[in-house]
This record gives structure tokens, sequence and C-alpha cells, in this order.
């Protein structure tokens, strides 16, 4: 199952600003600012000055910026800079056979809140607790996490409360580069660490990658998760 994202046109990245979520591009000779949706400075992980990537008009009408960042080619494909995008791929697969471990899944909310924790999607037939995290990394093997993150640690914090008190939890990495072949837990992170107590209280945490199609974005495959020692 993939999701649709709209019309996409090509620009040429020039650099990112001091407020992580805009950038600067270049669209036929003229300079704009645009949104990027991602969680913490793309260049912690990427190289993007001068690159070719690919876009999308805002449709907020009151939206700060007209034009989204979505991906950069890659190889054969693209690279996802759009760390949403690894969420709308789970949701638009959650009924296929692909995520059949899930169980009963006739009736799914999206950014429903649980207990106070708002979850990226919740199966109420089962109550259980999807939450969705990307990565951006260009070597075949993805460390994750590969930067501190206080929001992702007191999410693992809520997330073993939400377990004691009954929930099953899934946590799903998604790796936005369709290359990647596996992912590395760091045992060092002490979100690690915190992930590895979540399981010895029933979480369930899969690898996949997702990848760019045309204008679709679907799951692509499952790949392994192995702890970095």
């Amino acid at each position: 199952m993939m999701t649709e994202i709209g019309e996409l046109l090509e620009g040429r990245f020039i650099h990112e600003l001091k407020n992580r979520f805009l950038c600067e591009v270049e669209i036929d000779d003229s300079v704009f600012e645009c949104y990027v949706p991602s969680s913490c400075h793309l260049a912690n992980f990427l190289k993007l000055e001068g690159k070719r990537v690919l876009l999308r008009k805002n449709s907020t009408p009151k939206s700060r910026t007209e034009y989204a960042l979505v991906a950069m080619p890659y190889k054969r494909s693209y690279l996802l800079l759009n760390s949403s995008l690894a969420n709308r791929a789970v949701e638009a697969c959650i009924h296929s056979r692909r995520l059949y471990f899930l169980g009963k899944r006739s009736s799914i909310r999206k950014e429903h809140r649980v207990d106070g924790y708002k979850t990226d999607l919740f199966i109420s037939d089962t109550k259980t607790i999807i939450e969705v995290k990307s990565i951006i990394a260009l070597d075949e093997a993805a460390v994750f996490p590969t930067v501190y993150s206080e929001r992702a640690l007191k999410q693992l914090k809520q997330l073993k409360e939400l377990l004691q008190r009954g929930y099953k939890v899934w946590y799903f990495i998604v790796s936005l580069n369709p290359y990647v072949q596996k992912i590395q837990l760091d045992s060092r992170s002490e979100l690690i660490k915190l992930l590895l107590e979540c399981e010895g209280l029933g979480m369930r945490t899969k690898g996949f990658t997702c990848r760019l199609k045309g204008k679709q974005v679907s799951l692509d495959s499952e790949i392994p998760l192995e702890m970095l020692s």
C-alpha cells in the first residue's frame, strides 16, 4: 500500500537556516524559503548544499513557506528528507498482510491521545500503540539513535508506564533510505537501554525501509535489528 504525496518539483538546496524547520532552495533561478519537516537539522546526517532536491507546494493557506522539502535523488531511487512520510507509509500499510502480526485492526486512530500520550497510531480493537521513528543514514548499516533526543527519551518513559497499565506497544524504526540493509541499536545509548526495558515489559520493535516511487511513498522492506556494543 502507498500514500500519495502530490505533485513534486525539482530545486537546488542552498543551505539550512538557524531555525531547524527552514532552509533556502533555488527554483528556476529564484531563491525561496522552504519548510524542512525534520525533527533536527539535516546537517547532522547529510551534506545537502548544492544538491538537487524534490519539493512539493504547501497546501496550508497560512503556511510561512510556499514549498516543503521531500527528498533528494540517491542512487537509482530517492532518500526521503521528510520524517513524517515514514508515519504516512506505515499508516497506508496498516491493513495490509505485511503488518499481519498486529492482529485485529479494524479501528485505527491517528495521533490519538492515550492517558495523555499522543500516539502516532492507535489500534482501538486491541489497545495497541504504534510509535514510528524515522532515521536518515547513507551506510548500509544505520545506527539508531543517530542523535540525542530528549523527546524520544520522554516518549519511551511514557510508553513504559503504558505497558505497565496493560497497553500493547509496537516500536517501528523506519529508514528513509531504501538501501539500508539493517539497523544497529547503539547499546551505549540511554535511549536503547530504556528501549530494552520496554521490550522486557512486552514492547515489540521492528525495522523497515520506505521508498518514494513517482508521487507515492510506501513501506518497502522489513530489515533486521541488531545490537551494536
